[in-house]
C-alpha cells in the first residue's frame, strides 16, 4: 500500500554508499524503519538534511503493515521548518534528546495521534521560546510517561512535605522505605512542575545541581517502567553545553 503520513524522525543510520534507515514515527502507523535511497548522493531528491533527529516530515512511503518490515520511502519533505533547533547547540542537544528517549521508550506500530501533536508542540516550542531551556528535558520526561502509561500521580495542593517514589510513580507524604526515591525539596520541585504547561516550565526555579539530581532520578524511574529501557547518552552532552 501506499502510505501518505506525517511523522517525525528519531534515528538515521547509514546503508549502504548513500542510502539511509530512518526510524520514523508516523502519524497514520506509529513507529516504523524506512530505506531511502540515494539521499547522501548529489542528487538526491529526498535531501538528507531532512533525516536529521527530530525533523518533522511529510512523507509518501510503500508500506507492509507487518512486524519488522523495512518499508521503502518515495517522497519526503518538512512539515515543519525549525529556525532554530539546527543552529543552536543546546536547542539541538535537547531534540537530540528527546529522540533518543523516544526511540527507546516508543514500541513499533503503536499508534498515537496525541503523541505525535505533544511531541510536534514541544518541538514548536523549543525551537521559538525566548524563555531558559533548562528545565524542559524534565518537564518533557514528566508529561512524555503519561502517553507511555506511567504518568506520576500527586496532588499539587498539598502543603506537607511530599516524596516521589520512583517504584509506585506516585508523591505521598510517607517517606518510602526503600531507596528509589526523592527527598522532600526535590520531589516537591517535581510535583510543582509536573503540573505546570509547557510554556511556563520555566518559572520553576530549581538550581543546576538540583536539576542534574532530578533528570539521573526521572531517567531511573524510566528504567523502572519501561522494559528493556536502557542508558541515555545525550544527558552527557547537555550538560557540557550548557547549565542543564
Amino acid at each position: 500500500m501506499l502510505l501518505k503520513t506525517r511523522g517525525i524522525v528519531f534515528r538515521t543510520i547509514k546503508y549502504g554508499e548513500t542510502s539511509i534507515i530512518a526510524d520514523i514515527f508516523t502519524e497514520e502507523k506509529g513507529l516504523h524503519s524506512f530505506i531511502a535511497g540515494s539521499v547522501r548522493s548529489a542528487k538526491a531528491r529526498m535531501p538528507f538534511n531532512l533525516f536529521q533527529p527530530m525533523t518533522v516530515v511529510e512523507m509518501v512511503a510503500y508500506f507492509r503493515d507487518d512486524a519488522g518490515a523495512l518499508n521503502r520511502l518515495k517522497e519526503v519533505r518538512a512539515a515543519e521548518v525549525w529556525s532554530r533547533i539546527p543552529f543552536d547547540i543546546r536547542r539541538g542537544t535537547i531534540a537530540l534528546f528527546m529522540a533518543e528517549v523516544c526511540k527507546k521508550c516508543i514500541q513499533e506500530g503503536v499508534e498515537d495521534r496525541d503523541l505525535m501533536d505533544f511531541l510536534t508542540n514541544t518541538l514548536r516550542w523549543l525551537d521559538t521560546t525566548t524563555h531558559s531551556l533548562a528545565n524542559l528535558p524534565l518537564h518533557f520526561l514528566l508529561q512524555l510517561s503519561g502517553f507511555l502509561g506511567f504518568l506520576p500521580q500527586g496532588d499539587p495542593e498539598l502543603e506537607t512535605s511530599v516524596f516521589f517514589d520512583l517504584r509506585e510513580g506516585i508523591f505521598s507524604e510517607e517517606e518510602p522505605l526503600h531507596g528509589d526515591s526523592l527527598n522532600s525539596a526535590l520531589s516537591g520541585q517535581l510535583l510543582a512542575l509536573l503540573f505546570l504547561p509547557l510554556e511556563n516550565c520555566h518559572e520553576v526555579n530549581i538550581a543546576r545541581a538540583d536539576r542534574k539530581v532530578l533528570l539521573k532520578k526521572l531517567l531511573q524511574f524510566y528504567q523502572l517502567h519501561v522494559p528493556g529501557f536502557t542508558g541515555i547518552n545525550t544527558p552527557e552532552i547537555m550538560e557540557m553545553t550548557f547549565d542543564l
